[in-house]
């Protein structure tokens, strides 16, 4: 069965490499338009999101926003295949605009390492890939489930010179040792971890949820400049944003920290809110109290 998945996969990234850019967004909105009707697992939770994190929205906005955000996770879908198999300098040419890389530039420059805290939102794939023209880039790597598309997601993400290494403690500690020696870093700061050790729940939109504590662990630890970033979708590419974390961030006071994360993050969100993955149970808690907000879904 992964052998079909792996093939359809793959016929589905080949084909919509083949399309113009705003084709195969198009498809892939077409294709969600059309799976909303049916009312499956990721429009109810994204339908719950957008219900916590914009109550003052009504009911019919909050409608309209959840079809918008799952339409553009379709465009997302639809777009990898020129993110992943389309020549490099195409690839950089999708890259329309740039803000705010001389904050990464500039401490590349005096030999301190940089942690690039990049959401799920808009194409995160090619913040990626822009960190890492901007100087020495390792990264956290965890293949995928269909382990057979894992070598094209890898060999996409190292064009751009970036090194990738596993998430286990070996790979935890060579990603320690670069950003401490002064390279560059990607981590998605808004991705819950199953261990209960490596977050806690903080305020995010109002809400409170699981937050990791890779990202602020990292960069008390290595004295790194903490960045945001993302790459909006816009047409004809992507627009791609870099801003510095506020002070807190690097406090030693956990909550403190990871509350100035979340709000970085909401930051970025501001810019592009249906960009953002809502359908991601961004909203869990660890350890559970009483009942989570997606037990009746």
């Amino acid at each position: 069965m992964n052998g079909i998945k792996v093939a359809l996969v793959k016929l589905l990234l080949h084909f919509c490499a083949l399309l113009p850019l705003a084709w195969a967004r198009a498809l892939g909105r077409l294709a969600v338009s059309l799976y909303w009707l049916f009312g499956g697992r990721s429009r109810k939770v994204t339908e719950r999101n957008i219900e916590l994190a914009f109550p003052d929205l009504t009911a019919s906005e909050q409608q309209a926003m959840a079809l918008a955000s799952l339409r553009e996770t379709g465009a997302l879908a639809a777009e990898m295949g020129h993110v992943w198999l389309r020549p490099w300098n195409y690839v950089q040419g999708l890259m329309v605009s740039v803000e705010g890389d001389a904050l990464i530039t500039d401490a590349q420059a005096q030999g301190r390492g940089v942690i690039v805290l990049a959401p799920h939102l808009g194409n995160w794939e090619m913040i990626g890939l822009h960190a890492g023209t901007l100087g020495s880039m390792v990264s956290l790597y965890e293949p995928p489930k269909l382990e057979a598309i894992g070598p094209m997601i890898e060999n996409a993400r190292q064009r751009a010179g970036a090194t990738l290494v596993p998430t286990d403690s070996r790979g935890l500690v060579k990603l320690l040792r670069s950003v401490k020696g002064g390279k560059i870093s990607g981590i998605l700061p808004d991705q819950a971890p199953r261990d209960l050790a490596s977050g806690e729940n903080i305020s995010f939109m109002g809400i409170e949820c699981f937050t990791p504590t890779l990202a602020n662990n990292m960069i008390r630890r290595t004295g790194a400049l903490a960045v945001f970033g993302f790459a909006e979708r816009v047409p004809g590419g992507f627009a791609l944003r870099y801003f510095a974390a506020e002070d807190a961030i690097y406090d030693e006071d956990n909550a403190i920290s990871l509350a100035a994360l979340n709000r970085g993050v909401e930051k970025c969100l501001r810019h592009c809110d249906t960009q953002y993955q809502w359908e991601y149970k961004r909203f869990r808690v660890r350890p559970k109290n009483g009942p989570g907000v997606y037990d009746d879904l």
